[in-house]
């Protein structure tokens, strides 16, 4: 099975770090909750979902007002999944499928990262 994880820290605390305030972006991380549910069991509760498929991407995302989720890609065969595992609970809270053609995109002409065809 092949995993690629990918963190995605959103936040004013990194922002302040790189301008040099250490003492600030201490401050701002210790206001931030972990996550509940870590990436591995977000993974483990994908994979309950799509059954036999392999993860591609994981992806957490802070929302603000709306509960912080998961975002969590697998790829079945020529389907590609994406799904949200909220970060409090574990329920699936979305969950979108897209057929990929043979050259490693997606129904709407975006490659395995993304990116429209140029």
């Amino acid at each position: 099975m092949q995993i690629t994880k990918k963190f995605i820290v959103v936040g004013a605390g990194i922002v302040t770090l790189v301008a040099g305030g250490g003492v600030a972006f201490a401050a701002t991380a210790s206001t931030a909750a972990a996550p509940k549910v870590t990436a591995e069991q977000a993974m483990q509760i994908a994979h309950k979902e799509v059954a036999g498929a392999w993860v591609s991407e994981v992806d957490y995302q802070r929302r603000g007002t709306r509960p912080d989720v998961w975002e969590v890609e697998l790829t079945k065969g020529t389907q590609r999944h994406e799904l949200y595992v909220d970060a409090a609970t574990g329920k699936v809270t979305k969950h979108e499928t897209d057929k990929n053609d043979d050259h490693g995109r997606d129904d709407h002409g975006r490659d395995d990262h993304g990116h429209d065809d140029d």
